[in-house]
């Protein structure tokens, strides 16, 4: 099974910014202050968010695209 594949079965179609951070090994909170900033990943990142609510979602796989595991 492909890492994709991997995070999808395990976190669904969507990851949160816990979620998100969690697989980056990093805390939530510095997640937020990278993704605020500029830069090739966080832009690509940015770009494929979703807002529900107060709540930011990412789609897992976009996340893998952008990161390069597949």
């Amino acid at each position: 099974m492909t890492t994709e594949g991997t995070l999808i079965k395990q976190y669904g179609p969507l990851l949160s910014i816990n979620q998100f951070a969690g697989i980056l090994d990093r805390s939530p909170d510095s997640l937020r202050t990278a993704l605020r900033s500029s830069g090739g990943w966080v832009n690509k990142i940015n770009a494929n968010r979703l807002r529900s609510g107060r709540g930011l979602y990412l789609r897992t796989v976009e996340v893998t695209n952008v990161l390069g595991i597949r």
